[in-house]
Parts: C-alpha cells; structure tokens; sequence
C-alpha cells in the first residue's frame, strides 16, 4: 500500500449508492454486518435520476425488510393489475386474481432512494460521496480492496467481500478479466419518449399500448404525478418534440376512454432513451459480485430493472448472512448461477413483452416484411389476452417469480 493511502476496513464494501446498493447495505446492517458504500456522484445527483416506479411484491417485502418501508407504505399505490392495449382495444390484466393474491406497487425509484438514504444516515453507517478513482483490487484473493480518492485524500479500504452496485458504465463489471466473462447484447431499433409531469393519471392503473402508430405507456409515479412514453426513432431529437406534439400524438396511441380522461400540462422532464437487453456471465469473480445493471439491462417494457437488482441484492444478501452466522463460505458459490437463472426469466419477459408491443417494421425489408411483422405481433398479443392462460403467463411473470433459496453447502 502507498504510504500516501489512508487505510480503512469493513466486511463488505459497496460500489454504488442507487437503490440497489444501498437496500443490500441496510439489509446486511440488520444482521450486524458492517459495510461502506462507495459512490462516484454527489447524493443529491443521484436522486436526481428519474427512474422505474412499479415494484415487485418481493421488492417490497425486502424493504420492509430492511425497516425503510414507513413512507412506502403510506404513500405507495398497490395496483392489482393493468390494462393491455391492442388497437385501442384494451383487456385489464387482474393480477390479484391470476397470481393468487400477488399484486404490484406503484412508488418511484427515486422515493425508494430516498428512504435508503434517510435510513443509512439515520443508523450511523459510513457512505462516501464524490469518490474517483475507484479500484476495486485482489478480488480474487481472500483480502480485497478497494482504492479510491475523495477529498484529495487517498484510501485503501480492506474488505472480505465486495459488492459491485454501480451500474452499466461503473467500474465493477470490467475489473473482471475480458476472457473470463461473456456478455451478451440486443440494441432494440428505436427509443422511448418519456415525459413527466405534474398531472393526475389518465387511469388508475398502467396501461401498456400496442398501436400501428407505434407503442405507447400511460405510467404514473403518485396521484398527481403522471409519466407517459412514445416509441420514437433512434434518429429523434427531444427538441424535435415539444409538449403540444407530444401529448397530441399521445392521445392517439391510447384507448379513446383515457384518451379523453388524459390532462396534459407542461413537462418537468423529456428524454429519449435507448432499449438494450444485456447480460454478463458470470457475476461473480472471485469475491467480488455484480448486483443489478452493472450485470444486465432489460428493456423497460416489462417493469423488470430494479425489480430485478432487488431479487440480486436478495440472494447476495442471504448468501453473505449465511456466511458471517454460519461461517459457510462455500456457499457464495452459489450466488452467479442463482442470480442468473432469473436474470434470463426476466430478461425473456422483458424481450418478449417489447416484440408483441412494439413496432418492428424498420427492421424489416419490403413492404410485405413489414405488414407481416405487424400482423405477427398483433396476432400474438391477441392470442395471450383472449385466453385465461394466457393472461395468467403475463400476470405470473409480471408480479415476478419466487427468489430462490440458497442451497445448503
């Protein structure tokens, strides 16, 4: 170590401060596991990211969990189901009714954030804001670390294990060797338009649109907050579209009855962002773990992405209880396979949802490709909602599977 290096220890440290990062470092607190988090931005730049809203059942179950629940509780909106539009023909999805109880919560990715935030601070626990120069180092080694500045002042933080929570573009993934891991990507032809703003919802619940003018979502963060989507071309511009157009070509994509229910207002946010299904295998090297986007991307169609970095945190957080209570190391063997199964359930759904839902048509060669395409994804969607079967795959899926349990070593 460089003399320069200020020397620090913990059990678990964690690269990333998102909701991912900070759910796995409250879960390990309640079991008396020390950890530190490590983030590259400012805390108030990560709340400023406008993210997912929609929550698994097991999702919330985990932040209650980990005692950050009290506002999620009182504020969240348990939504039983959710509309499937085809043409402006929409089919309500009762999920309650086809999952056996399960259900959905509508609270932002942001308010989660938040929350984690305000229990971390509120227990004492160390987070380091404005790091650079992460290195996490030796992970293959019983005694990794992790190098990082902040300040002007050099650390060295010794750990046992290390969590890497910090995204698609973070430093974690790529600590692991380029021959010992395999990545696998879909880049999706087109982008979604979204835009928030502060006006009610046109429905109580979501309802996803598969028009011939393009896909579209009615999405909601709260009762007077709403977030709308448009698939759009990748060759878009946001300054190409101003509200007007927006909720003009809006309205078209949605059935007539919340078409006529939808108030329109000026936007506090619009972007265009890209569709991408990714994976990297495996997700684990040595002793260090990837947790949520720095390990895979969903398309958002599905409402999968932090739904599906909880059910990571919820495997790597029993995995690590299981080896400081029990002193069963051998089972963080388990976590890569585990993780992955569900990784690929819900990367399926993801992909899956996005083929029936979305237009295609760009991708295809002559005017009978593309009317084909189209009639192909019609005919898809129709034949899941016309059947009680069918709906029950997409309800199934949609509140999202069981975590599995670790197996015993």
């Amino acid at each position: 170590m460089s003399n320069a290096a200020q020397a620090l220890k913990t059990q678990v440290a964690i690269i990333g401060a998102g909701p991912s990062g900070l759910l796995l470092g409250q879960l390990l607190h309640k079991q008396g596991i020390d950890n530190v988090i490590i983030e590259r931005v400012s805390g108030e730049y990560v709340l400023g990211r406008i993210r997912a809203g929609i929550l698994e059942q097991g999702f919330t179950d985990l932040v209650r969990e980990a005692g950050a629940n009290a506002r999620m509780d009182a504020e969240g909106h348990p939504h039983d189901g959710f509309g499937l539009s085809l043409n402006g023909e929409k089919v309500r999805i009762d999920l309650k009714t086809l999952t056996g109880g399960k259900t959905v919560m509508c609270y932002g990715q942001t308010e989660i954030t938040r929350d984690m935030m305000e229990a971390r601070e509120a227990a004492g626990l160390t987070t380091w804001y404005e790091s650079s120069d992460v290195q996490p180092l030796d992970v293959e080694s019983d005694t990794p670390k992790i190098r990082f500045t902040n300040n002007g002042q050099t650390y060295e933080l010794s750990c046992d294990y290390i969590a890497g929570c910090d995204g698609f573009h973070g430093v974690s993934r790529k600590t692991i060797p380029a021959e010992k891991r395999k990545e696998f990507e879909r880049v999706y032809p087109f982008g979604w338009l979204g835009l928030l703003s502060d006006t009610p919802p046109c429905d109580d619940e979501l309802i996803y649109c598969q028009h011939e003018r393009g896909f579209a979502l009615a999405s909601q963060r709260s009762l007077t907050r709403s977030r709308y989507y448009l698939q759009v071309p990748l060759t878009d511009n946001v300054e190409e579209w101003t509200d007007e157009r927006f909720w003009d070509e809006l309205k078209k994509r949605l059935p007539a009855d919340a078409a006529e229910r939808l108030i329109t207002g000026p936007s506090l946010e619009k972007s265009i962002a890209p569709l991408r299904s990714f994976v990297c295998e495996p997700m684990q090297f040595g002793n260090l773990f990837l947790v949520g986007d720095a390990a895979h991307i969903v398309p958002p169609t599905g409402a999968k992405g932090l739904n599906l970095a909880a059910s990571d945190v919820a495997t790597l957080y029993k995995i690590l209880t299981r080896v400081y209570q029990q002193g069963d190391k051998a089972c963080i063997q388990h976590y890569s396979p585990i993780a992955l199964r569900r990784v690929w359930n819900a990367e399926r759904f993801s992909w899956w949802m996005s083929n029936m839902l979305h237009d295609f048509s760009d991708e295809a060669e002559g005017a009978m490709d593309k009317a084909m395409q189209q009639r192909f994804m019609q005919s898809e969607l129709s034949y899941y909602l016309q059947s009680e079967a069918g709906r029950k795959v997409i309800a199934e899926q949609y509140v999202g599977l069981p975590y599995e349990d670790i197996p015993q070593s």
